[in-house]
């Protein structure tokens, strides 16, 4: 990885932002992509640096979102069907086809870098104590915040729990509510819940903003002593975690529409699509420049197929 390639990546863990590096680990010729070519990618798809040409790079773009998605590292092949159908007794590699006119091979590592769960704590009540060194002793990254109410920099993966037993729970609460926290939980009784979040719509909060208060928080664990209650939401965050509430970047689609290029047959995700040909009403996706202009010169020798 060169020093471009280290800073950016140095910079966005600093940042606590997501990302995967992608190495060339191994390369047949004729490809652009070379063994130790190297690439940061983020959530959105943007690259830095290089993996390889217009083939290449969808798929592994793909396969980067989806290994950011599970934090799984996988070591992914690309090549010809023949290829693919010796590399398939690899169990521990993901093989996809490619068919463009080139006939390399590659295999790429993809690496996430995904930053520590955050929690921001707000308040100073027995829970909050329990809540703190078992988010901590879970390798949570943990911002303590008093009743000034100076929060830290909040995205869609940080949870910010309120645990100030009444002493400033409205505007704590409504300073939580303006950042874009995946999380906001209230340590307060259901009736005591209510009046606060009524409060804030008299002071103008819609619903859309006051539903995403969860009170109490914490999962139902019966009568506990309050310390515990510190126990039940750290049970409620890990679970909300693994379901994905608290990933802050957008989780690839499921089942993401999937166009066939026309000239080479290679599959091309259509919310990403770069290259994009009309013919007679119909619209048609490409893997790269090349095959959208050799359809454009004759598109009725490949429309339809």
């Amino acid at each position: 990885m060169n020093r471009e390639l280290l800073a950016l990546a140095a910079d966005l863990s600093r940042r606590h932002r997501p990302f995967l590096t992608a190495t060339v680990v191994w390369a047949r010729g004729p490809s652009s992509g070379k063994s130790g070519s190297t690439a940061v990618i983020e959530p959105d798809g943007t690259v830095h640096g290089w993996i390889g040409g217009a083939c290449a790079e969808p798929v592994v773009i793909r396969e980067s979102r989806e290994a950011m998605s599970d934090g799984n590292p996988r070591l992914l092949f690309l090549g010809t069907e023949e290829d693919i159908a010796t590399a398939q007794n690899r169990p521990d590699v993901t093989t996809v086809p490619i068919s463009c006119t080139s006939e390399g091979a590659l295999e790429v590592f993809l690496e996430p870098v995904l930053p520590q769960p955050h929690l921001v704590v707000i308040g100073g009540s027995p829970a909050v104590k329990t809540l703190i060194t078992l988010a901590r002793a879970l390798d949570w990254r943990v911002d303590l915040v008093g009743e000034d109410l100076d929060l830290p920099e909040v995205t869609g993966s940080s949870a910010i729990v309120i645990a100030t037993q009444g002493h400033y729970d409205e505007p704590a609460l409504e300073s939580a509510l303006a950042t874009e926290a995946g999380y906001v939980g209230l340590v307060a009784s259901g009736k005591r819940a209510e009046t606060i979040t009524g409060y804030l719509r008299d002071r103008g909060l819609g619903d859309d903003q006051v539903s995403r208060v969860v009170a109490p928080a914490g999962i139902d664990l019966g009568h506990i002593a309050h310390r515990e209650i510190g126990v039940s939401i750290v049970a409620e965050l890990v679970k909300r975690r693994a379901a994905g509430d608290l990933q802050g970047w957008p989780a690839p689609s499921e089942n993401p529409h999937i166009a066939i290029d026309p000239v080479c047959d290679m599959e091309v995700e259509v919310a990403t699509a770069r290259w994009i040909s009309e013919h007679e009403g119909e619209t048609y996706y490409f893997c790269a420049p090349g095959c959208k202009a050799t359809f454009e010169k004759a598109p009725a020798q490949y429309a339809g197929t």
